[in-house]
């Protein structure tokens, strides 16, 4: 189940979300996509995402998690064909929007499933592989552009991307129809959920709701500027540019080792200690980059791809002790759009930085701040976990 459903991450985030950004050179010699146009699909993207993150955190009670999976990747499926034959910047942009859309509606489902059907005492690792998913796209982006591209052109990278789309939605028929066999059914409760306004004051007024959706927030504050940035203030630093490309094949690999590892670790000796862990990880990576961008950068890619592929599982695992299937989707929705609006914060103050001193090096200051705070609300979650838990929330 986790690996199916880890394969749907790499269609909805791996190629929906990063393909065309590794594709976009490419394709720009027969189609004229200015920087414009690129900042505006940045944008709309971003938006359509938050979009989606809040579809399931207000409606995600009302929809059948199962059907809304299949619908994801076939959408997606059908879209990343489309893009090898598109010619319109204007037709890019919003088959991009729609497949990012898709994508948080994806991995909302994936929650809601491997929560009701994992077993209790795998489920961190379940998510947490299936949240690596991401990682592993973005190594497959990089064999579809050294293997597809050069036999099939830019186009034939889509083409790549879709059938492995199709054969991904069959494995996931097959897959939901083992789980909803009636055996399987039967030992499942009734799933709680929670109305729009319940949610938000569940969000504001329960500890575990709360501390998952200011750690995401904390979490896009940090990780956004970092990758955006990167490469930009390491050519401010004249680093060579393949120190960039090596940082990000660190956290390509290191993401997909943790997935597994952090979610196991999760499940064994508990989440606070996984995200001691991951956070731990990222803050010494940022600290020792802060103190010597030239050497420990590869370390801070390496604590970067430790601390943001598994998050997101580690977080739903938690939470998911707490409440039901449907009510751990709809405030991982939530978590998930205060992840956003922490990412376009940490980006307009990452501008603001440029604009008015000319330098990033306070940026990344200001991101081994926030890492730090993120390692202390482990510490924190950690010595308070023994208190009793809040109160199961039940359906409306």
């Amino acid at each position: 189940m986790a690996i199916t459903f880890g394969f749907n991450q790499i269609i909805s985030h791996g190629f929906g979300l990063f393909l065309f950004a590794a594709l976009v050179p490419l394709m720009q010699a027969d189609i004229d996509i200015s920087h414009w146009y690129l900042a505006t699909i940045g944008a709309a993207t971003q938006l359509a995402y938050l979009a989606g993150a809040m579809v399931l955190g207000l409606l995600g009670h009302r929809l059948d998690s199962a059907r809304l999976l299949l619908l994801s990747g076939t959408i997606t499926s059908v879209l990343l064909l489309s893009m090898a034959f598109l010619q319109s910047p204007l037709a890019i942009l919003v088959v991009l929007v729609l497949m990012a859309a898709s994508a948080a509606i994806c991995w909302g489902g994936i929650v809601e499933l491997i929560t009701r059907y994992g077993h209790p005492s795998q489920r961190a690792t379940s998510l947490s592989t299936a949240a690596s998913g991401t990682a592993w796209g973005y190594g497959l982006n990089g064999l579809i552009i050294l293997l597809v591209v050069p036999m099939m052109g830019w186009r034939g990278g889509w083409i790549a991307a879709a059938v492995m789309g199709a054969l991904t939605v069959v494995a996931t028929v097959l897959i939901l129809k083992r789980l909803r066999k009636p055996q399987a059914q039967a030992a499942q409760e009734i799933v709680p959920a929670m109305g729009a306004k319940q949610l938000l004051r569940t969000i504001f007024k329960e500890r575990t709701a709360f501390l998952s959706s200011l750690i995401l927030f904390l979490v896009g504050f940090a990780t956004m500027p970092f990758s955006t940035w990167l490469n930009t203030y390491l050519a401010e630093l004249n680093l060579p540019a393949a120190l960039g490309g090596y940082t990000w094949s660190i956290i390509g690999l290191s993401g997909m080792a943790a997935g597994f590892l952090a979610g196991k670790l999760a499940d064994r000796k508990g989440s606070s200690i996984a995200l001691l862990f991951i956070f731990g990880g990222f803050a010494l990576g940022i600290v020792a980059f802060i103190y010597d961008p030239a050497k420990f950068v590869l370390v801070a890619g390496f604590g970067y791809g430790l601390m943001y592929f598994p998050i997101w599982g580690i977080l739903a695992g938690w939470v998911s002790k707490h409440y039901g299937s449907k009510a751990t989707m709809q405030i991982n929705g939530i978590g998930m759009v205060t992840f956003g609006l922490g990412g376009a914060l940490g980006n307009m103050i990452a501008g603001a930085i440029q604009e008015a001193t000319g330098s990033l090096g306070d940026l990344y200051g200001l991101i081994g701040f926030a890492s730090v705070i993120l390692t202390l609300l482990a510490v924190y979650i950690h010595w308070t976990e023994r208190q009793p838990s809040e109160p199961f929330v039940e359906a409306v």
